[in-house]
């Protein structure tokens, strides 16, 4: 706020039409879940550790097993795979916004999976430092948008 009570013009502007708010926050929510996801996929490629990321294959396909225990241990590499591939599709698609509500659901789901790997509490604390919650609540807020948006335009 300035010295006479008013807001900033962009902030005001902002203020004033409340479509054009939604649609900025969703943006950037969009654009916040996309690049975390991208990063989570450069941690991986340029890990700095030689027993981190997919520079050290083996440990990373035993991080994905323990991850995924309640699977078989035929599945586990496809399962790595699998989450690396969905890591960059869904990272890529929310930042370009392309098939924004499929990537959406697609990237709570994937969270979701994080969350909820095996009940164990410890992991649980860890997914809270890292923010899962919160991103699997903004990838359905997106979403829902998005299917809202869409229904709107029909």
């Amino acid at each position: 706020m300035s010295t006479n009570g008013k807001a900033t013009p962009i902030l005001g502007k902002l203020i004033e039409d409340k479509a054009r708010a939604e649609r900025y926050s969703i943006i950037f929510l969009r654009l916040a879940l996309g690049m975390a996801f991208l990063n989570g996929m450069c941690i991986a490629v340029w890990a700095v550790r030689k027993e981190c990321g997919i520079r050290n294959y083996a440990n990373y396909v035993k991080y994905a097993g323990e991850v995924n225990s309640f699977m078989p241990a035929f599945a586990i590499p496809f399962l790595a795979n699998a989450a690396t591939v969905a890591e960059l599709s869904f990272g890529l698609l929310l930042v370009l916004g392309l098939w924004v509500r499929v990537a959406a659901y697609g990237s709570a789901v994937l969270l979701c999976h994080v969350w909820n790997r095996d009940g164990n509490f410890l992991r649980a604390c860890l997914a809270a430092d890292y923010s899962v919650f919160s991103a699997c609540a903004g990838a359905l807020v997106v979403a829902v948008y998005e299917k809202r948006k869409r229904a709107a335009q029909n």
